[in-house]
């Protein structure tokens, strides 16, 4: 079947993550498996729009990339003459596929316990959520050349490893959950948002971002933080079809049609978030599940209990402290005690969130609240200087626009 180029990108995007887990799994070698996993994905991306997408395209791309990993490991045996490797280089191609979920595998052997939490998530996104480097390095608020080198690091700490990519072990599993969970609230991230592009969205990360936590849900259905971070992701993406016009173009959750959410994920989610809450209310994905669920039940902006949404960021801050979560609670502030307090509390992240657009957004939003239309002309277009995402910009773009022709 002949397929459309979009479908292909779509496809191996897909796909990418669990054919690097089975090499990553098989040979144990992260860099020269991520190499042959591109060199299969770029001979697919040629091929198959013109040839037809072979019958298992999975496995066709394991075979491919296996066949570029072993002729990478032959060339090294021969360089090297190391007897050690000379297995590697017999490895059997046509080794059959297990129907085990791969991209979750990838997930936690990536988060190995060897690297340091940041480095682990770093890799990860990189191999599992298919970020780039500098996509990793605005969700780390950290320079481009500084991610590039931990990413870098993490790679060379598990090459000298004994062993790095072996299965975890039964007891292993809870200790990596903490990253795993992080990574998966990144990559939902930037599909609900995306940091560059023309779009507003991924929707592939998002659906990636869910289907996997799903899975680890699966695994671990009586940890409050796994329900929670499901809650939360499906309480946000049931908003998606709102959230931008018939051109693409964003639309703020203050003017968005509340009949276009999905009212079945707002109820799984209420209802997963519910469960939490028998074990106290003690995890940050659970807090912003819980926020998430005032903002589903509301039938307007004006209608939100903006007093609790305030008290749950106070919360969330005290056992996750966190610049972005400050700027949230600045806007619940200013909700409840006027646009003045919100502003006070966004100078306390001013510092912190100096290269982020979100940070003249918010102050953009309140400065408009406050009547103050030349300030808030200088936030949006402030932002819209700073953001890479087009959608975003555009918003921006419009929101300063109108004010300057009121």
């Amino acid at each position: 079947m002949i397929i459309a180029d979009r479908e292909v990108e779509d496809l191996l995007r897909e796909l990418a993550p669990q054919v690097l887990a089975v090499l990553v799994r098989r040979f144990g070698d992260f860099t020269t498996a991520e190499d042959a996993v591109q060199e299969a994905l770029l001979a697919a991306a040629t091929q198959w729009p013109a040839e037809g997408r072979p019958e298992n395209p999975r496995g066709w791309l394991i075979q491919v990339a296996q066949r570029r990993m072993a002729d990478a490991v032959r060339a090294e045996v021969a360089r090297r003459n190391r007897e050690s490797v000379v297995a590697l280089r017999e490895a059997e191609p046509t080794e059959a596929i297990t129907d085990q979920d791969d991209s979750l595998m990838l997930l936690f052997l990536c988060c190995h316990p060897a690297l340091p939490p940041a480095s682990a998530i770093a890799l990860t996104l990189r191999a599992v959520g298919g970020l780039t480097t500098a996509e990793i390095a605005r969700a780390f608020l950290l320079p481009e050349a500084t991610m590039a080198q931990r990413i870098t690091r993490a790679k060379k700490r598990l090459a000298g490893l004994d062993r790095p990519f072996a299965p975890p072990g039964d007891d292993e599993w809870r200790g990596r959950l903490d990253a795993v969970l992080h990574v998966l609230y990144l990559i939902f991230t930037e599909g609900h948002t995306a940091v560059s592009g023309v779009r507003l969205r991924r929707a592939d990360l998002s659906a990636e971002a869910i289907r996997l936590t799903r899975a680890v849900y699966r695994m671990m259905p009586d940890d409050p933080e796994v329900g929670g971070l499901l809650a939360l992701m499906l309480l946000t993406d049931a908003r998606r079809d709102a959230r931008t016009g018939q051109h693409g173009e964003l639309i703020p959750l203050a003017e968005q049609d509340r009949s276009r959410w999905d009212r079945v994920a707002i109820t799984e989610g209420v209802r997963m978030t519910t469960a939490t809450l028998d074990h106290g209310l003690v995890g940050s994905y659970q807090i912003q599940a819980a926020i998430a669920v005032l903002h589903a039940q509301a039938t307007s902006t004006e209608d939100t209990d903006w007093g609790r949404v305030l008290s749950l960021y106070l919360l969330l801050e005290r056992i996750a402290p966190n610049p972005m979560v400050t700027l949230n609670r600045a806007i619940a502030t200013a909700m409840v005690r006027g646009p003045a307090a919100g502003l006070t509390l966004t100078d306390t992240v001013a510092d912190a969130l100096a290269d982020s657009h979100r940070l003249d957004a918010v102050r953009g939003h309140l400065h408009e609240m406050a009547g103050d239309a030349e300030a808030a002309i200088s936030d949006y277009t402030a932002a819209a200087g700073r953001t890479t995402n087009g959608a975003e910009r555009d918003y921006l773009m419009i929101r300063a626009a109108r004010l300057r022709h009121r």
